[in-house]
């Protein structure tokens, strides 16, 4: 019995004496840290994000800001290493939980006091199997702007097309009823003839910036003499000008020569001069003058009518744009008018400028390369015809 607990206790100091040797070389190793988490960008997502058009960021599992865009910083989604748009964090949590792509819009105010919101398409997806997610966000707001104008631009252009169209039915129903009476037959025809070019104004004006934006070439460029293309802008334009009791002046330097097209030159210039006289109050003049500009030549349409606001001037040339929709529409525009100048002026090699100032009329500067390469004026020369009368 003595030999049996002997034995025991020989065989616990054993077990005792192992454990504190396992114990003693446990506390002797160092101590070992979890395997970390990288967290850092390959070099080739990294790359893809640089040349990314869209705002780009790219969150850790902790929702801290990896990487940003420069784009992204600009507008105000990414301040320092923190997310700002919480719509995007709420996004970001939902794809690192379930790890499914997710799309949607997000609207963010204007940073500055007054300034517009900006809008943008959003793409959320994981990235990688550490909790890192990236987040696209595509700015959205000149699409919508334009698509908004388009639909404003085809409804304004249907109201203009049935104005003329009705106004022709009603008249020819009206001289059939008049038919027995010259007077009102011959007042009611030249309404029709009035009506009639509106509508053939309008139409041409279409067809004349869809072929300008299409960037087709002048068909047939030449000398142009300015003087001749002035005044069959100003012939074109005096009916609307005498209903308003507005002078039509041409001045400035003759005989000079552009190169190009003369049926585009006069339809910038008849817009130019439409478009002056629809702003401008009764009594008033209009001027047209050109004058030698180096290798170019300037022609100016100035008027005396109400200006247009300062934060308006980038963008009058804008296809489809009203500085004041309503008047527009009281006056017959539709914002197409200053886009044709802008188009024809660019077609040509040139340029159209404005100055203006509210209360004080505007000036509007077509300027066009001279025939030659240099403003010269050429001495006009006098037909028989003229030279006997």
């Amino acid at each position: 019995m003595n030999e049996l607990l002997a034995s025991f206790a020989a065989m616990g100091g054993f077990l005792v004496g192992t454990l504190v040797m396992m114990a003693i070389r446990r506390q002797s190793e160092p101590v070992r840290d979890p395997v970390p988490i990288d967290d850092s960008l390959s070099p080739g997502v990294a790359s893809v994000l640089a040349v990314l058009p869209s705002s780009a960021v790219v969150l850790d599992r902790e929702d801290r800001v990896l990487r940003a865009s420069s784009a992204a910083r600009a507008y105000g989604l990414v301040k320092g290493d923190a997310m700002m748009a919480a719509e995007l964090l709420a996004l970001a949590r939902k794809v690192r939980r379930d790890g499914e792509i997710r799309e949607g819009e997000l609207e963010v105010p204007g940073r500055k006091f007054g300034q517009e919101s900006t809008t943008f398409a959003v793409r959320v997806a994981p990235l990688g199997s550490n909790g890192q997610v990236l987040v696209l966000a595509e700015d959205q707001t000149e699409r919508f702007r334009v698509e908004a104008v388009r639909r404003d631009f085809v409804a304004n252009v249907s109201h203009e097309l049935k104005t003329p169209v009705g106004a022709l039915s009603l008249l020819a129903e009206t001289i059939q009823d008049a038919a027995d009476d010259p007077e009102a037959v011959t007042r009611f025809a030249g309404r029709m003839q009035h009506e009639a070019a509106r509508l053939t104004y309008l139409v041409q004006d279409l067809i004349t910036l869809s072929r300008i934006q299409g960037a087709e070439a002048i068909p047939t460029p030449g000398p142009v003499p300015v003087d001749e293309t002035v005044h069959e802008a100003i012939d074109r334009c005096n009916t609307k000008a005498a209903s308003k009791d507005i002078t039509l002046v041409a001045g400035g330097t003759e005989g000079l020569n552009v190169w190009g097209d003369d049926e585009l030159l006069v339809t910038a210039l008849r817009n130019l001069i439409d478009n002056a006289v629809a702003y401008s109050p009764e009594h008033t003049r209009v001027v047209v003058s050109a004058r030698p500009a180096g290798e170019s030549v300037e022609v100016s349409v100035s008027d005396q009518g109400i200006g247009i606001p300062e934060g308006a001037q980038e963008r009058i040339f804008e296809r489809f744009f009203r500085v004041d929709a309503a008047r527009s529409r009281a006056t017959g525009g539709t914002g197409l008018g200053l886009a044709i100048v802008k188009h024809v002026a660019v077609a040509h090699g040139g340029e159209v400028t404005v100055w203006s100032k509210e209360g004080s009329g505007s000036t509007f500067t077509l300027r066009l390369p001279a025939f030659g390469g240099v403003a010269v004026a050429v001495p006009r020369t006098t037909t028989p015809m003229e030279a006997a009368t």
